[in-house]
């Protein structure tokens, strides 16, 4: 694409409004930050789209918006009336522009015919998730960059069966949106006409409750919250997100008595003015809750990321300090919980499964097997781990009790198919009490299923790439990694090489090559002599290559040594 050419275009439109013409004009003589904003569309895949809100074709605006949703708009339409009439479910979260980019999408589905439900206001993610299911519509829209700094926005995509798009409708509306102009093939109404018109619904209040009654389905043990409620003591921060209203909610309908909010961080704000990042996966945005449990005597510390389908979780330790539990082994715990809770009360179904994904600590599979649950691997992405759910439980194989990924997120229940911060917050709760009522903290479970299962260590590195470069290094790295690939990692052997890309796998000492059931992701595994597995993959929502260590040792010590020792390998692909 000739970036000047894109950019003399976009000057010369008629939608622009006089303060995005202002805005091109500012960078006239700025060849590298003409490029960025225009060598290329932002690049619809299966996340659908995220990028920093500038004006430009590689950023988040009102015009992709409007773009992204005619191309989506085609693909529903291609279903015929039925789904145009079944419709589309939208929702956004507190970012800066989210529901105006929520509401363009809106008109543009409208003036295609599609009918549009449209929550009132901001809602967590796992609720549009919801709506799509309970509503039996076609597909959603969520308008939301989930955790990404203040700078980003996205535009999520949903299909008939609560989950974000499977590749080959990513793929079709990639396609169909390198056949339309940005600005002359784009339909849209009014707003207020389409609501006239019947076209566009508004949500609000009943489908609130109607997600709640679900979410309160998950509680197996409410007798011992209510036990231990009057002493009990907890923090929850929604990080300004939309978290601020139905988990609190939810937690009070557990039992819990002592919740205690973190004031700053329940004010919705899309500047996020209190933390670098709103992101539960960094403990540093966590001070303020800290600071508050330490005041107010609370054990337990429960944080969810602006969209509401992540949440992360600190512990008191016995020095009084506050312990980070990292996504693997929040996972753990609440497996390890789960399937005690469900089988004292009774409850646990036939056949029970555990899913992660293929980044995810193996200590999960250890849990799941000693107790009895087949446990199951899929790419990095609840799509996938939707789809096997759904497939597992369509064809009587097993029943799906949890399903979690090591990047914070955790998926309970059949009413959503996406990570779901709301269901997972009452979960953790219920479990943080019922420890409590046994004298013990969550630091103190984690320190006896380590002792149980074994000790594995897990950490992910991040090879941050940004810009057009980026991009080009990401790939660069990659294709080296695979053309010439290390024997050795840290001076231990490579076993077992895997490429999710086409399915190989290659056992390194007999030189054999066999395939495997996962394949179609840009991904590559060793698999170590010493058990050692490490990962690497592009990520799919920002500019880096994330590297997984996934190892374990005779004891704590030994594991985070393993850690360090392959942490220096990773240390020399920056360079």
């Amino acid at each position: 694409m000739d970036f000047m050419k894109e950019y003399e275009k976009w000057l010369a439109s008629p939608a622009l409004s006089d303060a995005e013409h202002a805005e091109l004009e500012a960078i006239r003589n700025d060849p590298k930050e003409i490029e960025s904003r225009f060598y290329g569309p932002l690049e619809f895949g299966t996340a659908g789209l995220r990028g920093t809100m500038y004006t430009g074709l590689h950023n988040m605006n009102i015009h992709v918006v409007r773009w992204a949703t005619q191309g989506f708009a085609d693909i529903i339409a291609a279903e015929g009336e039925e789904g145009k009439a079944r419709g589309v479910a939208v929702c956004m979260d507190c970012r800066n522009h989210s529901m105006e980019f929520a509401r363009a999408a809106a008109e543009v589905c409208a003036a295609n015919g599609i009918h549009v439900r449209i929550f009132e206001s901001l809602r967590p993610t796992p609720e549009l998730s919801f709506a799509v299911r309970e509503y039996h519509c076609q597909a959603g829209i969520n308008v939301t960059a989930s955790h990404n700094p203040k700078e980003y926005n996205g535009y999520k995509v949903y299909w008939q069966d609560g989950a974000q798009l499977p590749p080959h409708h990513a793929d079709a509306i990639a396609k169909r949106l390198g056949e339309i102009d940005i600005f002359s093939d784009i339909r849209t109404m009014d707003y207020d006409e389409a609501v006239k018109a019947g076209l566009i619904e508004v949500l609000g209040a009943e489908t609130d409750e109607k997600f709640l009654g679900n979410v309160m389905g998950q509680v197996n043990d409410k007798a011992t919250v209510e036990k231990v409620a009057d002493s009990f003591k907890m923090v929850y921060t929604p990080f300004h997100g939309t978290g601020h209203k139905l988990i609190p909610e939810a937690l009070k309908r557990l039992g819990v008595k002592n919740l205690i909010c973190v004031p700053e961080q329940m004010v919705i704000d899309g500047d996020f003015p209190t933390v670098v990042s709103p992101n539960p996966e960094n403990p540093e945005g966590f001070y303020l809750a800290v600071d508050l449990a330490k005041k107010e005597g609370a054990d337990f510390i429960l944080g969810s990321d602006p969209d509401a389908d992540r949440v992360g979780i600190m512990v008191r330790t016995k020095d009084g300090e506050f312990k980070v539990i990292t996504g693997n082994q929040t996972g753990v715990l609440l497996l390890d919980y789960l399937i005690g809770a469900k089988k004292r009360a009774g409850i646990m179904p036939e056949k029970p499964v555990a899913l992660k994904t293929i980044v995810t600590t193996e200590m999960a599979r250890k849990v799941a097997e000693v107790n009895g649950l087949q446990c199951y691997d899929t790419f990095t992405g609840f799509k996938f781990l939707a789809e096997k759910k759904d497939k597992l439980e369509a064809s009587g194989e097993g029943n799906v009790i949890f399903s979690y990924e090591e990047s914070y997120g955790y998926m309970l229940g059949n009413y959503v198919r996406d990570k779901d911060a709301v269901t997972a917050a009452l979960s953790l709760t219920e479990m943080a009490a019922w420890y409590a009522s046994q004298g013990k903290t969550l630091a103190d479970a984690l320190d006896d299923l380590y002792e149980k299962y074994g000790y594995y260590a897990e950490h992910t590195y991040n090879l941050v790439m940004p810009g057009l470069d980026g991009l080009k290094d990401m790939a660069n790295l990659m294709k080296s990694l695979r053309e010439d690939p290390p024997a050795e990692i840290s001076g231990i052997r490579v076993a077992v090489r895997k490429d999710y890309s086409n399915g190989t796998v290659i056992d390194c000492a007999a030189k054999e090559q066999k395939t495997m059931e996962l394949s179609g992701s840009n991904v590559l595994r060793f698999e170590m002599a010493d058990g050692t597995s490490v990962i690497v993959r592009p990520s799919g929502t920002e500019p880096k290559i994330k590297v997984y260590i996934l190892t374990q040792g005779k004891d704590a010590a030994d594991a985070q040594a393993n850690l360090e020792k392959y942490g220096k390998w990773v240390d020399s692909l920056k360079k």
